[in-house]
């Protein structure tokens, strides 16, 4: 039986990064740089107001602090204006915050240090040279980068791209997922199933945790048993998808039946892996690009699990994402859990925070079947057991991984 940490090994050792794509910065959200952008302009391109108020030399009100200086004000500058201007001594140019600062002004003086008066100002409050003033260049030089290769592109990333004018950048796209269902007892939601049937979870289920992990998902839905049509599906998906999972074809008939599907296309290992629930899995990298594909239980529960502990961080590491886990913390348990020994658990839980000392606790949720999927939906965690562990007692304390929080 292969541990845990071998089988997300084997995974991850298959990470392919798709190529980088060129996009709008519209479309990069969320996404990594695949380029160094260096600017090719300033920013800000020219000294601006950072407040309302009246641009000055410095000098000429100096001694306002100790008594008014009134000075006279021989115009008005917009934001966005394009008229040069050019300041005598002795003279204030009324401006807006983000218009340019008149030739020979090095200050604002805020109109709080003012009258506010439009013609004849009084300036009750000296300013220093460079008060008040955005000077050019002084965010980001011209030759700077801007946003670095491997960087996470957020909200502030792309506004620091429109800032220095990009409207496209070279990104590393999501990598594509397909998701299949097998099972001839399986129909879609669109259906009302028969006698024996049961509605197709496992392919919306995955889809959403492959979304949620940052991939560009392709639901394929249900494939019939069928070892013909199951292989023209699977080899058309492998064209088109940096990762394939395949839900229900890990044991039993079916698992035989999408072994043999799949064993012109290459190899795929089905040897137990030392975890509950979901020791029942198979992976390995099949057609001319060697594509990573998963096979998952049928059960949805033990399905999501497995993507969780060993799909998701391949998803990550696809991405270029430094640290492909999820966060762990240290949490006291609330209530006793069994786990098998020789298999590390994933039980599921709900993480708490006690207030009065900022101390985490976990809940377990749903411990009574490994098919209880509406526990996993009302869990926010994971309960890492290790495998030696057979009993945890109240009190303990515990590793839990979180899970996408909840709105």
């Amino acid at each position: 039986m292969r541990s845990v940490d071998e089988q997300l090994a084997r995974a991850l050792a298959a990470a392919v990064r798709p190529a980088p794509v060129r996009v709008a910065i519209s479309e990069a959200q969320g996404l990594l740089c695949a380029e160094e952008v260096v600017a090719e302009r300033a920013l800000p391109g020219f000294d601006q107001a950072a407040v309302d108020g009246y641009a000055v030399r410095s000098v000429d009100v100096r001694t306002a602090g100790e008594e008014p200086v009134i000075m006279p004000v021989v115009g008005e500058i917009a934001a966005g204006s394009r008229q040069p201007r050019r300041l005598q001594p002795g003279q204030a140019v009324r401006v807006v915050t983000g218009a340019p600062l008149p030739t020979l002004a090095d200050a604002v003086v805020p109109l709080g240090f003012t009258d506010g008066h439009h013609a004849r100002v009084t300036v009750v409050q000296s300013v220093p040279s460079a008060s008040y003033v955005r000077r050019t260049g002084e965010d980001v030089q011209t030759g700077d980068v801007a946003v670095r290769r491997g960087s996470a592109i957020g909200s502030a990333q792309v506004g620091l791209l429109a800032a220095v004018g990009r409207a496209k950048v070279l990104v590393y796209p999501r990598p594509r997922v397909s998701i299949i269902s097998v099972g001839d007892e399986l129909v879609d939601i669109d259906r009302t199933p028969g006698q024996g049937e049961v509605y197709d979870v496992n392919s919306y289920a995955l889809s959403a945790a492959a979304r949620d992990a940052g991939a560009e998902v392709n639901r394929v839905g249900v494939v019939p048993g069928n070892t013909r049509r199951l292989r023209e599906v699977v080899e058309g998906r492998l064209l088109l998808s940096e990762i394939v999972v395949i839900a229900g074809g890990a044991a039993g008939a079916m698992g035989e039946e999408v072994r043999s599907a799949l064993s012109d296309l290459g190899d795929i290992d089905t040897s137990r892996v030392a975890m509950h629930p979901g020791s029942v899995q198979g992976f390995g990298r099949l057609g001319p690009d060697a594509v990573p594909t998963f096979l998952l239980p049928s059960n949805p529960m033990s399905a999501l699990v497995v993507f969780e502990v060993l799909v998701r961080p391949l998803i990550r590491s696809a991405q270029g994402k430094r640290n492909p886990h999820r966060r762990l913390v240290s949490a006291k348990l609330l209530s006793p859990i069994t786990s098998t020994k020789g298999r590390k658990g994933f039980l599921r839980g709900q993480l708490l925070r006690d207030e009065s000392n900022g101390e985490y606790l976990v809940q377990p949720r749903g411990l009574s079947g490994s098919h209880l999927l509406a526990s996993l939906a009302e869990a926010n965690c994971l309960i890492l057991v290790d495998e030696d562990t057979v009993e945890v007692l109240v009190g303990d304390q515990v590793q839990v991984s979180f899970l996408a929080q909840r709105g």
